[in-house]
């Protein structure tokens, strides 16, 4: 049965609002729901190797591992299709996730050495890690060429008010490069380059579910990115091809594994699903199982977009669900309508969830179960 979020106003939300407020003219166009792009879906076999980070991927649990699809703008399909391509296989155990990722560059370049430096004004190889889909306390790290990293924590996405936590490390980080071609040598025609990396639970399980890393069946949000700037030669030398009015670098190209809908990195509910699976790669096969309340949480995030665009038109936040024609959103199976508690300082929202949960949102982004 297909049910309207907002066909009828349950009665305990009006006694909830703190305020009441005249209906104001609501920001229309851009992306739709039924627009945005869809996240991607991986499954992630268990290595039963000794993985050795070299960057070669010669193990066999590497050459068991399927390849995701190959990387699309980020901006999803109505941008070209990538000028070179780019895929990723993913594999686990229990000290470590391993993601790969094979890049065809004819031209290879790098320049950036010193760590924590902004990887990405080289072209480099992005990785994006939340482990509990909240969109907050997430993990971001960026490779180039010359292995050298950028690794940092956000607290939550910059649209959100967000700070970026550089000194954040991953302690024992594995990272290793091959480059198919000679970096930096404008006088050959390169093939690609390959990144392998090794990222410790014992890291990454600080804002997983129960500080722990994933059981099996677990999913994580997971994106990847690949930042490709550009270039000329100057005599023997790349540069980054320039604007002939401004001297400014050409806007660089965004290829991602989950497309954004954006050029934005930063809007974690649009990234991958990564499903951990108990199976060791190249021994059986694992379906994709999907989570029927990650449905409810993308209507409660429509309605987060349509409130930020409310307030951008009206100097505040929607204290009644009509004034954002929430009667749109819909959630096949629920069939109570969601509520919103105006908090003075913002909102949240709340909707009926499967199982007998409750899905909650708040007004900086953060999405919860109870």
């Amino acid at each position: 049965m297909r049910i309207w979020f907002g066909r009828r106003v349950l009665a305990a939300c009006s006694a909830l609002l703190l305020v009441a407020a005249p209906a104001a003219s609501q920001p229309r166009g851009g992306e739709t729901q039924r627009s945005r792009p869809v996240p991607r879906q991986y499954v992630c076999y268990r290595s039963a190797d000794t993985l050795r980070v070299d960057g070669r991927l010669g193990e066999s649990a590497w050459q068991a591992a399927p390849w995701t699809a190959d990387f699309v703008d980020i901006q999803g399909a109505t941008q070209p299709t990538p000028r070179f391509r780019t895929r990723t296989k993913m594999l686990w155990d229990e000290d470590y996730f391993y993601v790969a990722a094979r890049m065809e560059e004819p031209d290879l370049w790098a320049t950036l050495t010193r760590r924590d430096t902004v990887i990405y004004y080289d072209n480099d190889f992005e990785v994006f890690i939340d482990p509990d889909g909240d969109t907050h306390n997430y993990y971001e790290l960026e490779v180039n060429a010359f292995e050298t990293v950028w690794d940092l924590m956000l607290l939550k996405p910059y649209r959100d008010g967000g700070p970026a936590v550089d000194a954040w490390d991953i302690r024992g980080l594995k990272v290793a490069v091959q480059t198919d071609g000679t970096l930096n040598d404008p006088g050959d025609r390169d093939r690609g380059w390959t990144v392998e990396i090794a990222l410790p639970w014992a890291v990454l399980e600080e804002a997983a579910p129960g500080g722990a890393p994933p059981d099996a069946g677990a999913q994580w949000r997971v994106n990847f990115s690949r930042v490709q700037w550009p270039l000329t030669v100057e005599g023997s030398t790349y540069r980054k091809r320039t604007d002939p009015d401004t001297g400014e670098p050409l806007p660089e190209d965004n290829w991602v594994w989950s497309p954004q809908g954006a050029i934005d990195m930063h809007r974690p509910e649009k990234w991958g699903y990564v499903q951990f699976a108990e199976t060791v790669a190249g021994r059986g096969k694992q379906a994709f199982r999907k989570r029927p309340n990650e449905r409810v949480k993308n209507a409660l995030r429509e309605l987060y977009y349509r409130q930020r665009r409310f307030r951008e038109a009206n100097g505040h936040y929607a204290w009644r669900l009509r004034e954002i024609e929430a009667s749109e959103i819909a959630v096949e199976g629920i069939e109570s309508a969601p509520n919103v508690v105006n908090t003075g300082s913002g909102y949240v929202l709340s909707a009926e969830g499967f199982g007998g949960v409750t899905v909650y949102l708040r007004q900086d982004g953060h999405v919860w179960i109870e």
